[in-house]
This record gives structure tokens, C-alpha cells and sequence, in this order.
């Protein structure tokens, strides 16, 4: 509420007005944040960045709503890369076997290591989130004008979409921006910001571009303890776009999604897990829990309310809540234990639901958070 009578009366007015849903209390929420922001005084520049972030989400809403069940891949790499350098290649085939697959593809939808996907994936397959720079205002030719092409003025807003669309990511050499782009994804599914998904490093023969980022982060960083040796882990390197896509097809042969219910967490599962196949979890990962074991659970009342994949088998552990390096080796552990024969792509419907903080949980239940921080 904002406080004044009258002022919540209109907005209660507002909201009966263009049709009550289930979501008038988030709505009432950004109408009393906008409305205590002019009575804070708040600079009108500040009101502007504001305002631009909600209409590029819109927008954004509106582009990735027409293919809501289909599984996506975000594609980063350089703009500057020449159709003649052999990455250019790599990020073609990666993506038109990714395609085969049945996953879409995400780009930054400018030249380079961006267009080799989109021409690799076929452009019914490709969504583009382009940035306006300086320089640079329009997309690439190939996606220009495209319905499933966003454009952004603000970085964390496309970075935001970036992480949120996604279920698996593959990046190849790049600038700044490419391992700006690797090094926060990295952060935020090391620590629990954002869902675990797989991430591939892809370099042609020959290159030393990742084996040198690599080498870096395990001598200067897990070697200086300022990494976790498990956080090398989260990703996989690779030369071979075949491996890349067996490897992001793999992630979701069991393993389907996952959700905190109160301090619980839930994995949903394609299929049910067997009693040995939780054993070997149970042995292998014990060190992940504060309590109990990894055991299978009937769908929770959270979940049932939400409608949130109610007839997946699930698993639940009490989790520490800080592993998330290793909570990533037992979901690809639980694709090698639970896994079918022929992975393809992943269908859902984008819940991916992260852990909420001690203020946020209320009665036992969480609030479903799909947007990375």
C-alpha cells in the first residue's frame, strides 16, 4: 500500500478497472514503487533509466513470449570475427547441430560470431537481443526487422534477458564484452543467482583461447583460493561442436528443473529416480546437505498452487544453500544415473525458480523468482 487512503482507493479503482488477475498485487507493487519514487524526490534522469528498463522488458516479454516451450541456447562471441576465421565455422556448425536438436538459438544479433549462429541455426530457429551502441544502431542484416529480434539500451536489461531465456550457454573467442558476458554468467550460477544450466567453451583447433582463460582461472584463481577447485566444473571445454551439443542435450536427460519450497530444494526429474540411482547421489553428495538425504517427495503444496510441473517425478535435499558448484556435478551426476538413451531438447515452460533469502520465505513456501539478479 502507499500509505494514503485516497491514493489506494484509486489504485484499487485502477486495477478493478482493466480486470482483476492473479498478479494485482505485484502490479499494485509497481504502481506504489513509481509513486513513492516521485514523492522520494527522485532525479528525473533516474526516472528515465527506470522507465526505459520496464519498456525493454515489455518489449522483451512480447519478442520471447511466441516460442514460450522451446528449449534456447545463448550463443557469445566476437563481432569481429571474419566468415574466413575457422571460429566463424565453428559457431555455424554448433549451432545448426543445435538446431537439429530442436533448441533455438539467442545472439547478440550483430556480426561476427553472432550471424555464424543465426546462419547456422536458420533464422526461424535464431532470437536476437541487440544493444544500441554508438556506433552500431541497427542488428545485423540477417535479423534485422526479424519479429524475434529485441533491441536494448541498456546492458543489464539485455544481459538480464541473456540469462533468464536461456537454458544452456556456448561461448566462443571474443573481446571484452565475451568475457564480461563468461565471467558474470559464471558468478551467478556459482553463487545461486542464477539456475544451473550448461555452459560449453568452444575454440577451433589450434587455438589457445580458452586453454589460456583456463589456465588463468585454475593457476591465478583456484590456485590462489579465490575460486573453489569445484567451480571449474561448471563448464566444459571443447574444440568439437558435436561433444558442445551432446554435452548441452545431456544436461536435460533427467535432470529437468528446480525450485526452493521454503528452505527445501526440489529437482524435477523427466522420469522417476530408482532407489539405487538415489543411493549413489546420497553417497557421492552427502556433503551438500545440512539434514537428512536426498530422497524422493510427493509434488508440494507450493508447487500444486502454482501449477508448476505437478506431474514431474521430484526429488528433495536440504541443501547448504552454497555448493552450487557441486550441486551442478550432481545434476549432471543425476543425468548419468537417470538419463534415456537419446537426450534431445529440453521442453518446459521457462520456471526456473532460485534460492530466495531468509526475509523472503513465508510459511514454509517461496516465492517463484524466474529473473536473475
Amino acid at each position: 500500500m502507499f500509505g494514503e487512503g485516497s491514493v489506494d482507493a484509486l489504485i484499487t479503482q485502477l486495477l478493478a478497472a482493466v480486470g482483476e488477475d492473479r498478479n494485482d498485487d505485484l502490479i499494485r507493487r509497481l504502481i506504489v514503487t513509481a509513486l513513492e519514487m516521485d514523492a522520494a524526490d527522485v532525479d528525473r534522469l533516474e526516472l528515465k533509466i527506470a522507465t526505459q528498463t520496464l519498456v525493454e522488458m515489455l518489449n522483451a516479454y512480447r519478442v520471447f513470449s511466441s516460442h514460450p516451450g522451446d528449449a534456447k541456447v545463448t550463443v557469445f562471441g566476437s563481432a569481429r570475427t571474419d566468415p574466413a576465421d575457422p571460429n566463424y565455422k565453428l559457431a555455424h556448425d554448433f549451432s545448426a547441430a543445435v538446431a537439429a536438436k530442436e533448441w533455438m538459438i539467442i545472439s547478440g544479433a550483430g556480426p561476427g560470431i553472432m550471424t555464424a549462429a543465426i546462419e547456422g541455426a536458420g533464422l526461424e530457429n535464431s532470437f536476437g537481443v541487440n544493444i544500441v551502441l554508438p556506433f552500431e544502431q541497427r542488428a545485423a542484416e540477417i535479423i534485422d526487422g526479424d519479429p524475434k529480434l529485441a533491441t536494448f539500451r541498456y546492458f543489464f536489461t539485455r544481459k538480464l534477458f541473456f540469462m533468464k531465456e536461456s537454458d544452456a550457454f556456448a561461448l566462443f573467442p571474443g573481446g571484452f564484452g565475451t568475457l564480461d558476458e563468461a565471467f558474470e554468467l559464471l558468478t551467478l550460477v556459482q553463487t545461486g543467482k542464477s539456475y544451473p544450466a550448461p555452459i560449453v567453451l568452444l575454440d577451433a583447433e589450434g587455438s589457445n583461447y580458452w586453454s589460456g582463460w583456463e589456465n588463468f582461472v585454475e593457476n591465478s584463481l583456484a590456485g590462489n583460493g579465490m575460486v573453489s577447485p569445484h567451480d571449474t566444473s561448471l563448464y566444459l571445454h571443447t574444440h568439437d561442436p558435436d561433444e558442445a551439443v551432446d554435452y548441452v542435450c545431456r544436461f536435460y536427460s533427467c535432470f529437468h528443473s528446480l525450485r526452493y519450497v521454503g528452505k527445501r530444494l526440489i529437482i524435477r526429474t523427466q522420469r522417476p529416480l530408482s532407489d539405487e540411482a538415489l543411493a549413489v547421489l546420497n553417497d557421492e553428495f552427502g556433503d551438500l546437505l545440512v539434514s537428512g538425504a536426498i530422497e524422493a517427495v510427493e509434488t508440494t503444496a507450493a508447487e500444486v498452487r502454482d501449477d508448476d510441473h505437478v506431474d514431474l517425478p521430484r526429488i528433495g535435499l536440504n541443501f547448504d544453500n552454497r555448493s552450487f558448484a557441486r550441486l551442478h556435478n550432481l545434476i549432471i551426476r543425476l543425468n548419468d544415473v537417470g538419463m534415456s538413451d537419446q537426450p534431445t531438447a529440453m521442453r518446459h515452460d521457462l520456471v526456473h525458480d532460485l534460492p530466495v533469502s531468509a526475509d523472503e520465505v513465508d510459511n514454509g513456501e517461496s516465492t517463484n523468482t524466474n529473473q536473475p539478479n
